[in-house]
């Protein structure tokens, strides 16, 4: 079998073959171009403390660590700062000989709702191996805000792979020049010379104000907030969690250790429909400074003159100076094994972030 990642029709091939089981059964709008929605199950555990299961059960180690139980039924709040386990409708019924990665999805990371994959007697988050057969689970920590939750939400996906799907930078450069994955924010592709390429695609973030981004460059979290109801799309004042930051003099701005920031990219990304990609984090030796929680791109995304990409920053340590254009993430792309016959932006789909410059999630009106 082709080495790559799996796409729309044979994700829908597994869930009708029993490889992939839920109660209620996985909805079509669940499938996405080259991965999958998993939703939340009915009850939910407040725990002491995050865990990894590397040689036991999760339900069995949740026997130790449980404060209390609750049930997501009619909904449940989750508070800011405590960490909170929960099973997923979805489970792997069939062996599989595909590698299991999640993320959370886009709007989960813009909430600042840290969340990792768990499955039995696995020693690595948001992974799981060739072969397994079993439940999922879902570990949620709120860091800005709390947030209220409910049976059937979806805050992460997965996506299947085999073998070696990452494109090297050589790849990359073909890509490019064949059709450009790089445009700046007048839709001209970036010129082949201009890339920064360093085993992925090198990004970088915005701090002045351009075609797409008018008004505020960012927006940083408020400390003391109401909740948010994550089933309420469109319904929440953004202005009572975020504050508007106004563009800096110089192209500079100093972001402060555990607060948490929404930033655009530089560049507009265009993701071919043979491909998806993933935003990592660019280790440049600085020390601890998370610029995403939620990084992965369906076939599709950015249309065919690029769509910003939506930073999600939270320092530690130390106040750090952020400059704009300074490379800041990179993307690494994947081949897929086969075209999806849907792709992202698709009016089939839900694609809430295509043509986005600045956006916060989809649960704020616009």
């Amino acid at each position: 079998m082709t080495d790559g990642i799996l796409v729309y029709q044979q994700i829908k091939a597994l869930i009708a073959r029993g490889a992939l089981a839920s109660t209620p059964a996985i909805a079509p709008t669940q499938i996405q171009p080259s991965s999958l929605d998993l939703r939340l199950a009915t009850r939910g555990y407040r725990v002491r403390s995050g865990f990894l299961p590397e040689n036991v059960r999760v339900a069995d180690r949740l026997e130790e660590m449980t404060l209390y139980t609750f049930d997501l039924t009619d909904g449940a709040v989750l508070e800011k700062g405590h960490c909170y386990i929960i099973p997923l409708l979805e489970r792997i019924e069939q062996p599989l000989p595909y590698l299991i990665r999640a993320n959370p999805k886009s709007s989960t990371g813009r909430l600042d709702l840290f969340t990792r994959l768990l499955a039995d007697r696995c020693g690595r988050f948001e992974t799981v191996p060739p072969g397994y057969t079993g439940p999922m689970f879902l570990e949620i920590v709120p860091r800005s805000f709390p947030v209220r939750v409910r049976t059937g939400l979806s805050l992460c996906q997965i996506r299947f792979s085999q073998g070696n799907a990452v494109l090297t930078d050589d790849e990359l450069r073909a890509e490019h020049r064949q059709h450009a994955l790089l445009y700046d924010d007048r839709g001209e592709p970036f010129p082949l010379d201009k890339l920064r390429l360093e085993r992925g695609l090198m990004m970088g973030v915005a701090l002045r104000q351009d075609r797409d981004i008018q008004g505020a460059i960012g927006y940083v979290a408020r400390r003391y907030t109401n909740i948010i109801d994550m089933q309420n799309e469109g319904a929440h004042d953004a202005d009572e969690f975020f504050e508007p930051i106004p563009e800096p003099k110089k192209g500079q701005l100093i972001v402060e250790p555990e607060e948490f920031y929404i930033f655009a990219s530089k560049e507009r990304v265009r993701v071919p429909k043979h491909l998806a990609a993933e935003m990592v984090a660019y280790d440049v030796g600085i020390g601890e400074l998370r610029t995403n929680y939620a990084g992965f791109f369906d076939n599709g995304f950015g249309g065919d003159q690029g769509t910003r990409a939506v930073l999600e920053v939270r320092p530690h340590d130390v106040p750090f100076l952020l400059e704009d254009a300074q490379v800041f993430f990179k993307l690494e792309f994947f081949r897929t094994q086969e075209l999806p016959e849907v792709v992202y932006g698709d009016r089939r789909l839900s694609s809430h972030y295509q043509g986005q410059g600045l956006k916060l999630s989809k649960h704020f009106r616009s």
